[in-house]
């Protein structure tokens, strides 16, 4: 294998946790670049809130992931801890798959629940303008495949990033708890799926190895014919 190969060969195992890295990082750089009010605005358009997704959903499912909510840089080692050995366990469209449908999913089902609740009267109307940004979902998300599907050092790392407050109100129905919650099991019902697809996929050419050799095995052994009793037979 040529380095040429062997760094394209890289570049595809890492290229989703790669190119979240990157954008994440770019998005940090302009939260801190911008002053703090036009920072809040730029969160507050991107936000996943109920006003967003009904005016501009597409744009804020999109740019909220890479938005931090607080400290710009906080998420930098979770994401690079994660993803990165999650990509290597399934793959760059695999894990894009599935990071995307934790935070679409965990979007809809936490953010839905507050317009079900603001729509009851138990969550007053500001809630539909809620701050709600960072690449959370995506980052729980890879960390359940890490734990599912990665090798023993990749979950017992993806296990110390999990062991975090990404669970704190949870109990009162917080936004982010529920989302998370929900993420991690969007993703852990389809990293199960993978799973099983990888483990039919490996013993369906297992089995046909097995056929032959169990034909082989089975097969009677034909012996030459003995001629001892032509010699004997010759003698009497």
């Amino acid at each position: 294998m040529t380095y040429d190969h062997r760094m394209r060969r890289r570049a595809r195992d890492y290229a989703a946790a790669s190119a979240f890295l990157v954008t994440f990082a770019i998005g940090g750089i302009v939260v801190t670049l911008l002053s703090p009010h036009e920072a809040a605005a730029l969160r507050l358009w991107a936000s996943t809130n109920v006003a967003s997704l009904q005016h501009h959903p597409v744009p804020a499912l999109v740019l909220s992931a890479f938005l931090p909510s607080g400290s710009p840089f906080t998420w930098l080692a979770p994401i690079a801890l994660t993803m990165f050995a999650a990509n290597r366990a399934v793959g760059t469209a695999r894990l894009a798959l599935i990071c995307a449908a934790g935070h679409l999913i965990g979007t809809g089902v936490s953010e839905g629940i507050v317009a079900y609740r603001v729509d009851h009267g138990s969550l007053p109307p500001t809630w539909w303008h809620i701050p709600d940004v960072g690449p959370s979902y995506v980052a729980v998300s890879a960390i359940v495949v890490a734990v599912m599907l990665g090798t023993w050092l990749t979950k017992a790392t993806a296990l110390a990033v999990f062991a975090s407050h990404i669970f704190t109100g949870l109990t009162s129905l917080h936004v982010a708890a529920v989302g998370h919650l929900t993420a991690i099991a969007t993703a852990a019902v389809l990293s199960f799926v993978l799973a099983v697809s990888q483990r039919r996929t490996r013993a369906g050419p297992e089995r046909m190895t097995a056929a032959p050799d169990a034909a082989t095995r089975q097969a009677p052994v034909l012996q030459p014919a003995s001629r001892s009793v032509a010699d004997d037979g010759g003698q009497q």
